[in-house]
């Protein structure tokens, strides 16, 4: 679902929910593998990475189709993907979980961060790992990786379905990071999965307060007793929430 575009309305409520609750709210529609596996934040940022996928794919690297020569070419896929990844987007990279080797480094990344993109993920590693966390643009990876991509990695495309983690990305899809990792939302539920995480936000928000206040979670989570639902309703309005 290329043609959806999400709107600054719909990215500030994914601003505002974790990516557990969405991981939740996805799994209601029995999709039970959207959270990107062994990715995490190369340094926590203080909200939430948002914005639609832009993606890279590499394949295994051939020596003799590898030679640091070919960064001369503007048209090569790794550099392409930097200048051409839209504003408000995330680059999205398919490393095949190998992070013997960088996807990229903080030069690249800071190319992404000053042309307004949202953030950056891959399964594989990134190089100059400290410089990176140090900027403002969120980025997730397995581990630093000193080695030039090159090493291992062959850029062959972008903008195409790729696996990211063990999930599959569609260019437009919408990305989600916080401090915990990253969950990709099918474009085609992006609406509806904003919209019930949002509630499901005020909810937990709710039960969590209960509880530190000494309430057993027995019929409040889920609120499967009748004064739940009133307390919810009472608190709700008196937060204005």
């Amino acid at each position: 679902m290329k043609n959806y575009v999400l709107s600054d309305e719909t990215r500030l409520k994914y601003k505002g929910v974790s990516t557990a609750t969405l991981a939740t709210a996805l799994f209601k529609r029995g999709l039970r593998d959207q959270f990107i596996q062994d990715v995490r934040p190369v340094s926590p940022k203080p909200e939430n990475m948002v914005g639609q996928a832009f993606t890279l794919r590499y394949i295994p690297a051939r020596e003799d189709l590898n030679p640091l020569s070919v960064f001369q070419d503007p048209a090569h896929p790794q550099r392409a993907a930097v200048e051409r990844c839209p504003a408000g987007a995330v680059l999205v990279i398919d490393s095949r979980k190998d992070a013997r080797a960088a996807s990229a480094g903080s030069i690249l990344v800071s190319r992404l961060m000053v042309r307004g993109v949202a953030g950056v993920v891959t399964d594989g590693g990134f190089r100059d790992s400290p410089e990176i966390g140090a900027l403002s643009i969120p980025a997730y990876h397995n581990r630093p990786s000193a080695p030039t991509n090159l090493t291992h990695h062959q850029a062959i495309d972008i903008d195409v379905p790729i696996g990211c983690g063990d999930v599959a990305v569609w260019p437009g899809d919408v990305v989600v990071g916080d401090r915990e990792g990253v969950i990709i939302v099918p474009a085609y539920l992006a609406e509806e999965i904003a919209d019930e995480a949002v509630e499901m936000t005020v909810f937990e928000d709710f039960v969590t307060e209960e509880v530190l206040g000494g309430r057993s979670i027995v019929g409040l989570y889920p609120a499967t007793a009748e004064q739940t639902k009133i307390d919810f309703a009472r608190w709700r309005q008196d937060r204005k929430r």
